[in-house]
Parts: C-alpha cells; sequence; structure tokens
C-alpha cells in the first residue's frame, strides 16, 4: 500500500490545492465527452446496499462535470455537490438542469463549509484521490448521519488489448518513456482497488467495508480513444508539440489496428460506515 500511497502522494492529492482545482481545464469537455459513465447495474447495487430512497439526502465530492450525479439525481433525492474546477461546474450545471433538487456549488470540498450530521451518502466518483486523506476521511464522516454511509465509486483506466498495448510500448519508450506504464489486466486493476477501498478502514473514520465491481468491455473509434488519453493526467502533462508528435505515432498504430479500439477496465464501488 505505501507504494500506492505514495504515488496518489506525488500525483494527486499533494498537489497544491489551487494547482488541483484547474488540473482537468484543459480537457474538460474531453472528459465530459469520453470518460466512460458508471454501469447501472453497478448504481442499483449501491443504491440497494445504502438504502437510498427520493428521501435520502446526498453530498457529492468532486462531481466533475457530472459523470455520475444524474445517475443518482434520477432517485428525485436532494444532493449537493462540491466541484471545485470551474469549468467541470459549468459543465455540471448544463448536465443538472433536468435536476432542480441539485445543488452546485463551485468550491473544493476542503473548502467547502461543514454541515455536520447532515447527509444520508457522502458520494465521490473517481475523486476522492485528490483530497488529503487526513482531510477528506474525517470532513466526510462528520458530514455523515449516524447511519450514513461512505459510496466511493471507481472506474479505472481503459486498457487496449494486450497485443495493442505492446504495440503502443513501442511508441511510449521512443517519445515519452514515462508514459510507458506497465500493462494493467483487471486482476491488476482490482488488486489496485482493493487497497484503495481498505485506506478508507485504516483512516479510523470508516468500518463495515463492502466492495463489489464489474469488469467492463467498450468499443471506442481511435479518435475517442486518443481524446480519452488527453483526460488522464500524464497526458495534461505534456507540451503541445510532445502530445503533438506522441499521438500522431500512436493514431498510425492504432488505424494500422483498424477504425476502433477494443477496451476493457474495471468498475467499482466501495461503501462503508462511520466509525
Amino acid at each position: 500500500m505505501k507504494d500506492l500511497k505514495q504515488t496518489l502522494q506525488n500525483e494527486c492529492y499533494g498537489r497544491d490545492l489551487e494547482q488541483r482545482k484547474h488540473w482537468y481545464s484543459p480537457a474538460a469537455e474531453a472528459y465530459q465527452q469520453v470518460r466512460p459513465r458508471y454501469p447501472q447495474a453497478l448504481i442499483d447495487r449501491v443504491v440497494d446496499i445504502a438504502q437510498l430512497s427520493v428521501n435520502s439526502s446526498l453530498l457529492e465530492v468532486g462531481c466533475g462535470p457530472a459523470i455520475a450525479t444524474p445517475a443518482f439525481a434520477a432517485l428525485g433525492c436532494h444532493m449537493v455537490c462540491v466541484e471545485p474546477n470551474s469549468d467541470f461546474y459549468h459543465l455540471a450545471q448544463q448536465t443538472c438542469t433536468a435536476y432542480p433538487q441539485v445543488e452546485l456549488q463551485n468550491c473544493s470540498f476542503e473548502e467547502w463549509e461543514l454541515a455536520p450530521q447532515s447527509f444520508d451518502a457522502v458520494l465521490a466518483a473517481s475523486s476522492f484521490h485528490w483530497i488529503p486523506p487526513e482531510i477528506g476521511y474525517p470532513k466526510a464522516a462528520a458530514a455523515l448521519r449516524p447511519e450514513g454511509h461512505l459510496i466511493l465509486l471507481w472506474n479505472k483506466e481503459l486498457q487496449p488489448q494486450y497485443e495493442v498495448y505492446q504495440q503502443l510500448s513501442e511508441i511510449y519508450q521512443t517519445h515519452e518513456p514515462t508514459l510507458n506504464r506497465s500493462y494493467e489486466d483487471s486482476a491488476t486493476q482490482m488488486a489496485i482497488l482493493n487497497e484503495m477501498g481498505q485506506m478508507a478502514i485504516a483512516s479510523g473514520y470508516f468500518q463495515d467495508l463492502v466492495a463489489g465491481h464489474i469488469e467492463i468491455e467498450v468499443t471506442y473509434t481511435v479518435d475517442q480513444y486518443l481524446l480519452l488519453l488527453n483526460t488522464y493526467s500524464p497526458y495534461l502533462k505534456l507540451e503541445a508539440q510532445q502530445k503533438q508528435s506522441l499521438f500522431a505515432e500512436l493514431r498510425q498504430v492504432l488505424e494500422q489496428n483498424g477504425d476502433t479500439v477494443q477496451l476493457t477496465y474495471v468498475s467499482a464501488f466501495h461503501i462503508s460506515r462511520p466509525a
């Protein structure tokens, strides 16, 4: 777990708050377009385990452009969604126009004024790792009613077929070796997710972890896949010329395999109660 914690410290919550607020701005619209949603079967299990209903009150932490929000807003329950990135916030406003019971706030969870024991659930969809754990877990626990639940949703990075990964790996090794990361099959992604789930328990603020996952297969066009890569943090660090050269090479390899890319990933949830 130490290595994962160190990675999160270096790449996510360890960044300066102002940097975190603006990190995804260059890719905000791409993020909304091509980041996968959470499968309805997964949402249904979460709603059942956390006993959510039209009468529930939810706090969503880092809602982004509202990737997961509509699935919970469809219950008719009251939601307060905090999002520090102004570009994401405006996209979320557009997405949530059909849900008047959803209140959006353009602020970070760190800066959000705590409403103690006011929520039946605190929800974070692929966002909680951007908040320092010494702030995130205690503040989430304090916001929950005694019988409430912390709901962490995750969509792991979409992986091409291994043969395609090997071809792309040669391009990365030539142009951007730092991006030439190890291949993540479903077992590897599950191992990472298991560690992520245990962090809530290790914080001392939560207990009774319940986890579930679904292995997903999707097909993206080459354009969609390259747009997706633009939304991942390592690619946001690249200079424009670096990215242009790299993506031109990636496109050439991908198009040799056809117009589409077969991708797999694990979609998961972790649900726990205040300790």
